[in-house]
């Protein structure tokens, strides 16, 4: 199946989100209801939390992705008609979960790696916490990153992640010493987080993310996430 194919499955899947109650307001999607940047889906829901994974240019090749969208696509047709809106989300979590133990690999040049550029992550995701959103647990990881976050009113999710994507997108190409290259990967993953127990496994995942990529032996020895206790005495 070819990305700009039409889908039956996905289509169904939209029905069942949308019979389920998440808001389906075609007056500005990116807030409330279903819109498309590429070929997945994303769900916004007003007020809602949100988990997010925006990853380097390099760090998932082409190749590997479409055998991922592939399998996705094909794990959505075979859905029954009746498709509940848990099953529908398993589907996409199984995506995520293949995405991120390939990224957990360290693939690409890994520019995140390098301390100087971290650190500006860090606080690029830091500087407007209490202002556009509310941050919760994050993380840098060395191609890509987590972020679990709450818009605040009159603010998009959409907009708040162009705006951070944009700024270190443009920093760390200084350091770099390159000008105008694409530094993200246009399209980022973002889930709305139903309830407080699925927001509890998502923080906990985030905390041991570089454990068990065997970046650290403890969350706190991490500098890069919420984790490390220096960044409450940064606050």
């Amino acid at each position: 199946m070819k990305p700009n194919e039409p889908n039956p499955g996905l289509e169904r899947v939209k029905f069942q989100l949308r019979a389920k109650g998440v808001p389906d307001e075609s007056r500005n999607p990116l807030r409330a209801g279903i819109h498309s940047r590429g070929y997945l889906p994303h769900v916004k829901r007003e007020g809602a939390a949100y988990f997010v994974t925006f990853r380097l240019v390099d760090s998932l090749p082409k190749a590997v992705l479409l055998r991922f969208e592939q399998e996705h696509a094909e794990a959505i047709r075979r859905l029954p008609a009746k498709t509940t809106i848990e099953q529908a989300a398993e589907v996409h979590r199984d995506l995520r979960r293949k995405i991120e133990r390939y990224l957990d690999q360290g693939v690409g040049e890994c520019h995140l790696r390098r301390p100087e550029i971290a650190d500006m992550v860090a606080d690029a995701l830091r500087h407007f916490h209490g202002q556009q959103y509310l941050l919760d647990d994050w993380v840098v990881m060395p191609n890509h990153v987590h972020v679990v976050l709450w818009p605040m009113p009159k603010f998009t999710l959409s907009a708040i992640l162009k705006s951070r994507k944009r700024h270190t997108a443009r920093q760390a190409n200084l350091v770099l010493g390159k000008t105008g290259e694409t530094f993200w990967q246009r399209e980022s993953y973002d889930h709305w987080i139903r309830n407080d127990e699925e927001k509890a496994r998502i923080r906990r995942y985030l905390r041991m993310n570089p454990v068990n990529a065997r970046l650290c032996k403890a969350p706190e020895d991490w500098k890069w996430s919420s984790a490390w206790p220096g960044w409450k005495s940064a606050a």
